[in-house]
């Protein structure tokens, strides 16, 4: 391999963050100090299983994987990242017997491969082009940033995931569908969405379809003359048009009249709006986001919901995640909320105490992070002592004890994500992880070996109690 050099030392966070997989040492060993020493961050595993586990707990920029794997193929591992994390990319490192494989996953949504012995100017060079390819379009303001997403609050990778493609959907005017349960936070995607486009700069401009009686919701969206019903003294120019250069974020769609949903339709074809009453269009550039908590497939097969519209806003569909599906945020939220409201309530508050903390993280969420934030709010009206103790957090969530939840009540298929989440909630404590998922420490060890998780990684937030 040829002789590199070494770029000027860039921040830690602004380096592209890099996770290598390959069963050689030697590859990995020689692989590793040289993409750190041309300003990457670079993780490293030597089989598909501790990919898995690093996948699961960090938040990459790139993947670079072997072909062939000790337990499993980078092929399959690919199909794995393309589900679970749909903007990273991946380059595959192939062997010459391979390179069919490799050709077709590149069909298949494969950033690149390299066939081994490769050169590395070849490889910084395939690299380069690959994060400047999948990168977010440069831009001012707040897209040029994290402010963009300064309202959602997560280290969750998931979550993580969800944003990175969030971003990179934000750059085009494509039509975004926001699923999810009602509490996850989907009007605040949609407003981050907003801020990271183009049209930052226009209005943002939110209506919920099941909040309003059909006949006022045509009026609000559609806007309307004067004289066109009783009442209607003057011209009012709806939310259509006043979104004009900017996004409508219609939320609950799913609940938007079928008559109504006819003359959006027609709005989004012809990109032009007749208010009631009106004789002629007028035409308006907006982008539109929906987002609702109803299964829309099975409100298209009942009637309830017009097909065509449907493939009109869901261009791209965003799911977010309940929180109970990302419970190691729980706690950065729950302390995000208290100093905030601390000063609504002009209380000096430090904290939650840890037990306080630990009921929070184990409790049922059905009403999610709205539902968290009331629960925070609630037991800030009510303290009485600078640190929030367990039974404040008990009486706001009206249950006598919160238990941590058992690992035989997880599926086998979920083990090594709900290891993953135990081992975050209590920062790589093995005695604290083992007690909350109801096992011994030495079967807990087993089952952190088997996944190919080791406590250190999750230490990072920092120093657990037991090593």
């Amino acid at each position: 391999m040829t002789s590199l050099r070494q770029p000027a030392a860039a921040p830690a966070q602004s380096r592209p963050q890099l996770l290598l997989i390959d069963d050689d040492p030697d590859l990995l060993r020689l692989l590793s100090m040289r993409l750190k020493a041309n300003g990457y961050r670079v993780s490293t595993a030597a089989s598909v299983e501790a990919a898995r586990g690093l996948l699961g707990i960090e938040r990459f920029d790139l993947v670079l994987s072997d072909v062939r794997l000790p337990d499993g193929d980078g092929l399959a591992l690919f199909e794995e990242i393309r589900q679970q994390h749909p903007a990273l990319p991946v380059i595959l490192l192939t062997a010459h017997g391979t390179i069919p494989d490799a050709v077709e996953a590149t069909s298949r949504g494969v950033a690149g491969y390299l066939t081994k012995p490769f050169d590395s100017q070849a490889l910084l060079s395939t690299l380069s082009q690959t994060l400047q390819r999948t990168a977010p379009t440069p831009g001012t303001g707040p897209k040029a940033d994290e402010d963009w997403r300064a309202e959602l609050i997560s280290h969750s990778t998931r979550m993580h995931a969800l944003l990175d493609e969030a971003r990179l959907i934000a750059a085009s005017d494509a039509s975004v569908l926001i699923r999810g349960d009602s509490g996850t936070g989907k009007e605040l995607l949609a407003r981050a969405i907003h801020r990271a486009s183009p049209r930052a700069a226009a209005p943002f401009v939110a209506i919920n379809c099941g909040a309003i009686p059909e006949p006022l919701l045509e009026s609000e969206l559609f806007g309307h003359v004067r004289g066109a019903f009783t009442g209607a003294t003057h011209h009012y120019a709806g939310l259509l048009q006043a979104a004009h250069g900017g996004t409508l974020f219609l939320d609950e769609i799913g609940d938007m009249p079928l008559a109504l949903q006819v003359k959006l339709l027609r709005v989004l074809q012809e990109r032009a709006v007749r208010p009631v009453g009106a004789t002629r269009a007028e035409p308006v550039d907006l982008r539109i986001i929906s987002a609702t908590h109803r299964d829309l497939d099975a409100a298209l097969t009942e009637g309830q919901f017009r097909e065509d519209l449907y493939y009109r806003i869901n261009v791209v569909s965003l799911e977010l995640p309940t929180l109970a599906e990302r419970r190691e945020d729980i706690p950065l939220l729950a302390e995000h909320f208290l100093r905030r409201l601390a000063v609504k309530y002009a209380k000096d508050l430090s904290g939650f105490a840890p037990d306080a903390l630990e009921a929070l993280a184990t409790a049922q969420w059905p009403g999610n992070v709205r539902q968290l934030q009331n629960v925070v709010e609630q037991v800030c009206a009510l303290a009485t002592t600078q640190l929030i103790p367990r039974t404040l957090v008990e009486r706001a969530l009206r249950v006598k004890s919160i238990e941590a939840l058992g690992y035989a009540e997880a599926k086998r298929r979920f083990e090594r994500n709900y290891l993953i989440q135990l081992l975050k909630l209590t920062a790589g404590n093995v005695s604290d992880a083992a007690r909350l998922a109801e096992r011994n420490r030495t079967e807990f060890y087993r089952l952190l070996q088997r996944h190919g998780l080791t406590p250190d990684l999750f230490r990072g937030e920092g120093p657990a109690d037991d090593r």
